[in-house]
């Protein structure tokens, strides 16, 4: 029996500590490709250089809403975490970081909940959270 109790208390520390080990840059990063291969799904489409497919439309907004809010702005961005594509802006200008993410993540959460079901619409709803998206790449972005 004795020797669970160590390997129990590795898992303990394990568990814990792996918040600790994470990488804001490699984190952020992964979460911002990701969000770009969403874009280069709604982007054609609201383009029209890709046909409008309202179930296909309604997927990658779902995938972009839930993108959007994983955004943690005090988790991926902590003081001493400079670097990568993101901008010293971001650091100097916290709050006005914090609000264009919210813009976004606002604008998202309007595009997703409007369900587009033709072309027109979605591009109603889409329009002002890609707007907000290039804004936030115009400002705060390397």
């Amino acid at each position: 029996m004795p020797i669970k109790q160590p390997v129990i208390a590795a898992a303990l520390v394990a568990l814990f500590a792996a918040p600790a080990l994470a990488d804001p840059i490699e984190d952020r990063q992964a979460l911002m490709k990701e969000r770009g291969q969403i874009m280069r799904t709604l982007g054609p489409i609201a383009q029209g250089r890709q046909p409008f497919d309202a179930a296909t439309v309604m997927a990658a907004l779902e995938e972009l809403n839930a993108n959007a809010q994983a955004h943690d702005v005090a988790t991926l961005y902590p003081a001493g975490s400079e670097g990568g594509d993101a901008a010293a802006a971001i650091w100097t200008d916290m709050d006005g970081f914090r609000a264009a993410d919210e813009r976004y993540k606002q604008g998202v959460a309007a595009a997703l909940a409007a369900a587009p079901q033709d072309l027109d619409a979605f591009r109603a709803s889409f329009g002002p959270a890609a707007q907000n998206c290039g804004a936030c790449h115009e400002s705060y972005r390397d």
